[in-house]
C-alpha cells in the first residue's frame, strides 16, 4: 500500500516506488527554491533561493542546512560538471560560470554574438564536456529575482557552449521561454521545457523533446512530449530507466520515454525542480516553493556515460 504521498496512473509506476516511503519535508524558509545540486564526494546538496540571494546547503551525513553562498547573484539552475565542479546559471550577472576546485569562478558564458544573455536558467553538461542550458528573461523581467533591463539578444534561445569553451551556439530558437533541460540516459534525445503560458496567454506549458545529431551539436524533431496538467514544468531529471521526473503546480510528475504520465509524488506546495541525489542516486530531492523535501525511489538517477 503506497502512501497518500504517491498516485500511480499507470501500473508501471509501482515498480518505481515504495509502499513505506513518506514525503520527507528537511527545511522551510526559502522564497523561491530552485536549482539543486548534489555532489556524491561531500555527501551534500546545494539549492538555490533567488529572490533572497543565497544558495543553500543540506548535509546528507546529520542533516544540517546552512547558507552556502550570499550573496549569490541571484543563481537559479545549477549542474555538477564530470570533474564534480558546480555549474551555476546566474540571473543578476547574466552569465553561466563554473566553481572551480580551488573556489575560483571562471566565467562560461556571458554574450551571444556580441550581445549579453538574457539570464541563463538551467543547464545540463554533456559526456564530452560541452554545457547547454537555456536562457528565457526571468531574471531581467523584474527585479525580484535580478535586475530588470531589456533583452539584448532579442530571443529566448537554447545554446550549446563547445567543450573547450571557444564556442556557443544557439542549438533551439523557437522556444517562448525555455526552462528545464535534460538528456535522455544515453544522450540520444534532450528534453527542454518551454513555460511561455507565464508571458503568452495560452502560451506553452510543455516539454519538448529533440533527437541529437551523430554531431552532439545539431538537433531535430522538438515534437511536444508532454503537456502540464497544472502549472508548469520547470525543472526536471531522468533516471536510468529514461523517466522523466519533473516539476509541477501539484508535485512531481513522472512520465515514461514513451510520454505516457506515470504517476506524481503529491507536494504541497508548487515545485521549481528536483534533483537525484544520496549515496546510490536513489533519493529525489525536490524543491518546493518554501521547502527543500525528499523522497526515496526504487529508481536511480542517470549516470552521464563516459566520454567518446
Amino acid at each position: 500500500m503506497l502512501t497518500k504521498d504517491f498516485e500511480v496512473i499507470d501500473p508501471r509506476f509501482e515498480k518505481l516506488v515504495f509502499g513505506n516511503v513518506h514525503l520527507e519535508r528537511l527545511y522551510t524558509g526559502t522564497r523561491w527554491a530552485e536549482g539543486p545540486a548534489y555532489f556524491p564526494a561531500g555527501k551534500y546538496l546545494v539549492w538555490s533561493d533567488i529572490p533572497n540571494n543565497r544558495l543553500m546547503r543540506y548535509d546528507d551525513t546529520d542533516g544540517s542546512v546552512s547558507v552556502f553562498e550570499q550573496p549569490s547573484r541571484n543563481q537559479n539552475g545549477h549542474t555538477v560538471d564530470r570533474e564534480g565542479r558546480l555549474i551555476c546559471c546566474e540571473h543578476l550577472s547574466r552569465t553561466v560560470t563554473r566553481v572551480e576546485h580551488d573556489g575560483t569562478r571562471t566565467t562560461i558564458a556571458s554574450e551571444f554574438e556580441g550581445k549579453r544573455l538574457n539570464s541563463p536558467n538551467d543547464a545540463v553538461v554533456k559526456s564530452d564536456g560541452s554545457i547547454w542550458f537555456t536562457d528565457p528573461t526571468y531574471g531581467i523581467d523584474s527585479y525580484y529575482e535580478g535586475d530588470a533591463a531589456p533583452s539584448e539578444v532579442g530571443g529566448s534561445y537554447v545554446y550549446r557552449v563547445s567543450p573547450d569553451g571557444s564556442r556557443i551556439d544557439a542549438v533551439a530558437r523557437d522556444f517562448v521561454k525555455p526552462n528545464g533541460i535534460a538528456f535522455s540516459p544515453d544522450e540520444s534525445r534532450l528534453y527542454v521545457a518551454d513555460t511561455g503560458a507565464t508571458h503568452v496567454q495560452d502560451g506553452p506549458r510543455h516539454i519538448r523533446v529533440f533527437d541529437v545529431g551523430a554531431d552532439g551539436l545539431t538537433l531535430s524533431g522538438g515534437a511536444v512530449f508532454a503537456t502540464c496538467p497544472v502549472g508548469l514544468f520547470d525543472g526536471f531529471r531522468v533516471d536510468i530507466h529514461g523517466n522523466v521526473w519533473t516539476s509541477t503546480g501539484e508535485g512531481v510528475l513522472c512520465y515514461a520515454p514513451d510520454g505516457t504520465l506515470l504517476g506524481k509524488i503529491v507536494v504541497p506546495e508548487v515545485v521549481a525542480n528536483v534533483e537525484f541525489g544520496g549515496p546510490k542516486r536513489n533519493r529525489l530531492f525536490i524543491c518546493g516553493t518554501t521547502t527543500l523535501y525528499a523522497a526515496y525511489l526504487n529508481t536511480q538517477g542517470a549516470r552521464r556515460p563516459k566520454a567518446g
